[in-house]
């Protein structure tokens, strides 16, 4: 039996996302949408002749199996929390929430409504990062793990929301941000901080030279960012391993859009350049890479088209469908990640840490 699922939101993430992925996987049947916007409302029923509502409260779980939540950020929390507890299923992309506070009371519908969230960044789906991941046990203990992605000109506009805190809960931390803290769950597992540091800048945010023309965003009249563009942040755990996390919206030091992700383990070092997400501005094909005792060998991995890691990851969103034991797994990461956000955020408001434990990312 097919999918029976809702699309929540169909702005640029919904339209040019999800909708054609899930139109194109035999598992999934689309049956609705919900869109607050008359004119999106229109655009889907043109391009699926199915129905679109005004407001989830039009939803019934009978008539569902599976609600995706591809809303404006400040909305996921809220609209997945109403979904869960009418007994509907439901994906969020993300970010899943934008506050510790808001994953409990998530943690606290999916309970209520006897059904799974699910969530996850897709990046983890992509098979570079799965083939970076496959390499992590074979480099010692691990000591030392940095994740970049810069984009070279790649603000997002989107009629202006993307850069409001209010709207987004902040800047690329949590856009760019949230992607790489999901990867980095991926290569070395759960993790739980006890130190960070942080700074963020505002250099390129308010300027429209640095949009990212490639995501065909409604102009906005007025720029007023109150976002950062760029965060600089280093953590550490309970056990000594250290991350670095760089991510940017706009940078002069770099041509194109670039990922990296790089772990130094007690006996070598692996390393995968690529580009994350659906900018032109791109690597050509992504180059993983081992080094030991100074010399480097290049391991093949393949060139997807760009968004198959999408793809992949409505796989396992049907599989955590069947599972019995989906519900409670997804928002024990969400706390991690979301944790680890704030803690980022905060040390970027202070020169400096207090002594002690500034944070914990571990708590379930």
């Amino acid at each position: 039996m097919r999918i029976r699922t809702v699309l929540v939101g169909f702005g640029w993430s919904g339209r040019e996302i999800w909708l054609p992925r899930l139109m194109a996987n035999g598992d999934y049947e689309v049956v609705a949408a919900v869109d607050p916007d008359p004119a999106r409302r229109e655009a889907f029923t043109a391009a699926t002749g199915r129905p679109a509502f005004g407001d989830v409260d039009a939803l019934r779980a009978e008539d569902a199996d599976l609600a995706l939540v591809a809303s404006p950020n400040h909305l996921h929390a809220a609209l997945a929390r109403r979904l869960l507890t009418r007994g509907l299923a439901t994906f969020v992309e993300k970010p899943v929430c934008l506050s510790s506070a808001e994953a409990d009371r998530l943690a606290a519908a999916e309970r209520a409504g006897g059904v799974p969230l699910l969530a996850g960044s897709a990046c983890r789906y992509r098979a570079d990062v799965r083939a970076l991941a496959g390499l992590a046990g074979e480099l010692g203990h691990l000591r030392h793990i940095d994740l970049v992605w810069e984009r070279a000109c790649g603000v997002p506009r989107s009629q202006g929301w993307f850069t409001s805190r209010a709207e987004a809960g902040g800047g690329v931390l949590f856009d760019l941000g949230w992607h790489l803290l999901d990867v980095l769950e991926t290569v070395a597992g759960p993790l739980a901080f006890v130190q960070a540091a942080a700074s963020t800048s505002y250099d390129h945010v308010n300027d429209p030279r640095w949009t990212a023309a490639w995501r065909h965003d409604q102009p906005v009249p007025e720029l007023d960012a109150d976002v950062e563009d760029t965060v600089r942040g280093f953590l550490v755990t309970g056990s000594g391993l250290s991350v670095g996390l760089r991510a940017s919206w706009a940078t002069h030091a770099a041509s194109h859009d670039v990922t990296e992700i790089r772990i130094e383990g007690s006996d070598d070092t692996a390393m995968l350049r690529s580009t994350f997400g659906f900018s032109p501005n791109r690597e050509p094909r992504p180059r993983l890479s081992v080094v030991r005792r100074g010399r480097t060998s290049e391991i093949t991995v393949p060139t997807e088209p760009i968004g198959a890691e999408y793809s992949r990851q409505l796989d396992d969103i049907r599989d955590h469908l069947a599972d019995p034991s989906a519900c409670g797994s997804a928002i024990a990461g969400v706390r991690r990640i979301v944790g680890t956000i704030e803690a980022l955020y905060a040390a970027s408001a202070t020169p400096l840490l207090p002594a002690g434990p500034v944070m914990t990312a571990a708590a379930t």
